[in-house]
């Protein structure tokens, strides 16, 4: 091996603690490990390199890679974005216009969280956000509604009809034919014959199977549907054959919410190399990109999901404690205190029925708890009549707070506005009344915490992974340590800005070099 000499003014080199900290933030410029004569190893950020002559031993050189660096170049491109970076879609507007807003105007992608909100409350925030964004990327939230077909159905027609470009198509579990409407409506050919994706979709998964189904063309059966009512044209209907239906999988390991809670070391090499196999079948014009999301709350795990290569990161439970979100101040008080095991998995409302659950916050909240009992009633009885006396006194005085005759009167004002067929599907079918009935509950939990009702505080539904507590831990000791001080953008910024500083302690150490423990430790005051 070559003995390389480093040359440059020594006056350009720190050997104290604080100078080397400060020439190795500086990730926009080279960094050279140097020793000089009496053995001291010390950092610069000029000079030149030589094979031979005099000068100083060169221990390790890193070339200069910054937060805008990493992740997927086409990514950045096709979004207009200087950072692979997005904030995911949290429901109810907990991902607010704000959030969006903050997040597009720092050049990073912000997915507004429509689902559970009104189509009135929806339009509202398109336009707001649009008008802030002109030219920014922005997402909205595109929920699967098994259940409620309607509502997934409307939130397409609103997207379609407000000229929403970028969709975040989350809780899928099978493809519908609403989505491929989305995909297909926006299909179209240039003056070169290259086919124009108009409306793109991101699509959030936490299985292979899920992940191919997202990965290739549309279904037949829904795009003959489409076609023979008139939705989608004959070249439309061609061109969805062509192309797969996401243009980005977002592989959602242990996250708040929707989640398998799957180790995002084990999901994404198995999602990437599915991405590889369906590219080597259909051979798309451009490849599929797979980003990371879930768990990702510090600086090292962000470096750990691009390094194993994600094209971009999501984060969710982190930004849910920001300023910007929409949920109350009491709640990002609870969530600023959380450690990672302060979780739980509870049933979740849109797809109660199905089993399906999600991540929420344990502490300072029964809400897992009474959710838990309410879906092994559901399973145990066939009707509300059915549940014994004393159990259904439990339920009426600790959960629901009100009688469950009140409680289905409650249902059927919501629905008869919202969705009517889910009062018609429940007349006669007693197991349907219930749980509509108790999806009242796990729906409204998740209000009362976005407007921190004070009587209702052990019932909030709070949406949070293990992420958000182990960004309390790195950030203890911090400005960031409180929840008034978190903004979306700036601790985005950290996080990419803490992993670009980890890349290149990381490159050092990989070359054999010892430095102090100070410069590892990567505190918020070291970015």
């Amino acid at each position: 091996m070559i003995d390389l000499k480093w040359i440059g003014s020594p006056r350009e080199i720190s050997f104290d603690i604080q100078g080397m900290s400060e020439k190795l933030k500086n990730t926009a410029t080279p960094c050279y490990i140097v020793e000089d004569l009496s053995g001291r190893t010390g950092v610069t950020n000029t000079g030149t390199i030589q094979s031979e002559g005099k000068g100083l031993f060169l221990k390790a050189i890193v070339p200069a890679f910054t937060a805008a660096d990493f992740g997927d170049t086409s990514f950045k491109k096709d979004y207009q974005l200087k950072y692979a970076y997005k904030g995911g879609a949290m429901a109810n507007g907990i991902a607010s216009t704000d959030m969006v807003i903050a997040l597009g105007k720092n050049e990073m992608i912000g997915s507004f969280g429509a689902a559970g909100m009104i189509p009135a409350r929806v339009k509202e925030a398109i336009a707001t956000i649009q008008t802030a964004l002109p030219k920014q990327a922005y997402a909205c939230n595109l929920i699967h509604s098994p259940i409620e077909k309607a509502l997934e159905e409307g939130a397409v027609n609103l997207y379609i009809e407000h000229g929403v470009k970028v969709v975040e198509a989350s809780a899928y579990m099978n493809l519908s034919e609403q989505i491929v409407k989305y995909r297909a409506v926006g299909l179209s050919l240039d003056a070169h014959g290259e086919i124009v994706i108009g409306n793109k979709v991101i699509g959030k998964v936490s299985r292979k199977e899920v992940a191919m189904r997202f990965m290739s063309p549309a279904p037949l059966q829904f795009l003959d549907k489409l076609l023979a009512a008139e939705k989608i044209t004959q070249q439309q209907y061609e061109l969805a054959q062509k192309v797969p239906m996401a243009d980005d999988i977002t592989v959602e390991a242990d996250s708040g919410g929707h989640t398998d809670n799957r180790p995002l070391v084990v999901l994404l090499p198995i999602i990437l190399q599915l991405r590889d196999e369906i590219q080597a079948t259909y051979n798309y014009k451009k490849q599929i990109r797979v980003g990371a999301a879930g768990g990702i709350g510090t600086p090292a795990s962000a470096l750990a999901a691009f390094s194993m290569g994600a094209a971009y990161l999501v984060t969710g439970s982190i930004n849910q404690a920001c300023v910007e979100s929409g949920t109350s101040d009491v709640v990002k008080e609870l969530l600023s205190k959380v450690a990672s095991t302060d979780v739980t998995m509870a049933p979740a409302s849109d797809m109660f029925e199905l089993g399906v659950e999600l991540q929420v916050l344990k502490r300072g909240t029964l809400f897992g708890a009474r959710a838990k009992k309410l879906y092994e009633v559901y399973t145990r009885y066939d009707g509300i009549d059915d549940i014994p006396a004393e159990e259904r006194v439990k339920l009426e005085t600790k959960t629901f707070k009100m009688s469950l005759e009140q409680v289905w009167e409650g249902c059927v004002s919501f629905f008869e506005e919202r969705d009517p067929e889910q009062i018609a599907h429940a007349k006669g079918n007693p197991k349907r009344k219930m749980a509509l009935i108790f999806r009242w509950y796990l729906g409204l939990s998740s209000n009362w915490a976005n407007a921190g009702t004070p009587d209702r505080v052990m019932d909030y539904q709070i949406w949070c992974g293990p992420a958000m507590g182990a960004f309390n831990e790195w950030t203890k000791n911090s400005y960031l340590s409180e929840a008034k001080n978190r903004k979306v953008a700036d601790i985005a910024t950290h996080l990419l800005e803490g992993a670009a500083y980890l890349h290149r302690i990381n490159t050092i150490k990989d070359q054999g070099v010892h430095l102090p423990l100070e410069l590892l430790q990567l505190h918020i005051e070291n970015i």
